[in-house]
């Protein structure tokens, strides 16, 4: 047994790499840092200790004090591993430690039947299962603060843009109805994403499975999997499902972004379109008058931090080896983290700040009547009359140049049959008449769509953590039957 603290004579080796080079491969993690990455390995460790017992791979006493030292670590919140040194990574030292207080007979067995690669790539695919639908349910959240803002401002008539300049009229609550459908589609994506994580890699071995009788449907379904690995090589080589994650999360960022652009222009005192309340804005260290909405630009920021991961990641895993590959499973691995971050602060702050939001009716009207938003509805007019669009297109176009050449704001004539000029409807009106294609006019067909695609997802939420919860439970009771009721386990 190798001193307390140093590196173990692993048979082939007898040395490791330099304090610096431990630095800079395994970096100094914080006390939190290590007790939460060893919290999904020592959960994974129970369920196999577990399995290795039930195939009499070790014995009930041997399995009942790796047990019981997994759950006294994990209730001191790995406090004994803190501080030790780690030269070939945080999991062997824990391991180490354990080796040392319970002996190498005992200590020794726990890493039976497996290698580090099935190992990180099980705990990649518990943390990324539980950021995933942590993430979704934050989405699930935004969606029901778009659609009870959207329904609370059906009616506040307000310009839509293109380009940056007025287009056609529409509502506040149409619009957020809008980004309520394209943030159900992000949430698709990564529901799917998450659903992926199907089968569990451990069994996997070290990239081509093992020679012993190990059971990893058994262990797979105590992590709450369905299924075990289907391919040795391809649950270690592979970590497409982190990247297709990050993908969908960074799409929904993008998505937020967009918003948030919207609402920082139409928040301006220029447009004066929406404002927010002193909790949701700051001032300025110089200008008494400013009152900025810089969370928005940190939603935007958010969004950026995403894509870069992404891009990191990808950038990692191109071109290696369809094989166990450090530029993926740690490099690439590594950047997903931060990036499933970003947009999980962009969406909870997406969410106060659509909350707070509050339109101002009167400056979209104007917004509207004076951006000739009516000139489309003008031309369909004539061509309701019998004009052929182009034409139509062309005449309101002239009206449009003739009435900004005199400072007018609204538009009248021309009439197709050479009538005194006829005032449009109102702008509630001709909003209201655009159903077709799914305008604002169809406010509650989209509205009970997106609806209908947020209940989907709140069911989709509710069932996962159930059927995840009833796995830790099953976990927990495991553990305790084969360890006696006195053991503590942490819960993950």
């Amino acid at each position: 047994m190798s001193a307390p603290g140093t590196a173990p004579d692993t048979g082939r080796l007898v040395a490791t790499v330099s304090r610096r080079t431990q630095r800079i491969v395994y970096g100094e993690p914080a006390p939190a840092e290590i007790a939460d990455e060893l919290r999904w390995t020592s959960t994974v460790d129970l369920a196999h200790v577990l399995m290795l017992l039930d195939r009499k791979l070790v014995e009930p006493a041997e399995a009942t004090l790796l047990l019981d030292g997994i759950t006294r670590l994990r209730a001191a919140d790995f406090r004994p591993v803190t501080g030790r040194p780690a030269p070939r990574g945080l999991y062997l030292a824990y391991e180490q430690y354990l080796i040392e207080t319970l002996g190498a007979d005992v200590g020794g067995r726990l890493h039976t039947g497996r290698s580090r690669n099935d190992l990180k790539a099980t705990t990649t695919a518990l943390r990324l299962r539980a950021e995933l639908v942590g993430l979704a349910g934050e989405l699930v959240r935004l969606m029901a603060v778009l659609l009870s803002r959207a329904r609370a401002h059906r009616d506040v008539v307000m310009p839509v843009h293109t380009h940056f300049q007025a287009a056609l009229p529409m509502t506040y609550g149409y619009y957020l109805t809008g980004v309520a459908l394209a943030v159900g589609r992000d949430l698709t994506a990564v529901t799917v994403a998450a659903d992926e994580l199907r089968r569990c890699p451990l069994g996997a071995g070290a990239v081509a499975g093992t020679d012993l009788p190990i059971d990893p449907a058994r262990t797979a379904a105590l992590l709450g999997f369905a299924a075990p690995p289907a391919h040795a090589l391809d649950a270690i080589a592979s970590r497409d499902t982190p990247l297709r994650a990050l993908a969908a999360s960074v799409v929904a960022g993008l998505t937020l972004s967009r918003l948030a652009t919207d609402l920082q222009l139409w928040s301006t005192v220029e447009f004066g379109y929406v404002t927010f309340p002193d909790r949701l804005v700051s001032g300025s260290s110089a200008m008494p008058q400013k009152r900025n909405a810089f969370l928005l630009e940190h939603v935007k920021g958010r969004a950026a931090v995403a894509t870069g991961a992404w891009t990191a990641a990808a950038s990692a895993t191109r071109s290696t080896p369809f094989s166990n590959a450090i530029e993926v499973g740690t490099e690439a691995v590594g950047s997903v983290w931060p990036g499933l971050r970003a947009v999980l602060d962009a969406v909870q702050l997406a969410q106060s700040l659509v909350s707070g939001a509050r339109p101002v009716p009167d400056r979209m009207l104007r917004g509207a009547q004076e951006g000739f938003v009516t000139a489309t509805a003008r031309a369909n007019r004539l061509v309701l009359a019998g004009v052929p669009f182009r034409t139509a297109h062309s005449l309101v176009g002239a009206a449009v140049r003739r009435a900004v050449a005199v400072g007018r704001t609204r538009l009248t004539g021309p009439e197709p049959d050479g009538g005194p000029p006829r005032p449009d409807p109102p702008l509630a009106d001709l909003v209201a008449a655009q159903r077709a294609g799914g305008g604002p006019g169809a406010f509650g067909d989209a509205f009970r769509e997106a609806r209908a695609e947020y209940g989907r997802h709140d069911a989709w939420c509710r069932a996962t953590r159930d059927r995840l919860r009833r796995a830790d439970a099953e976990l927990a009771a495991e553990v305790r039957a084969a360890t006696g009721p006195s053991t503590q386990d942490g819960s993950r």
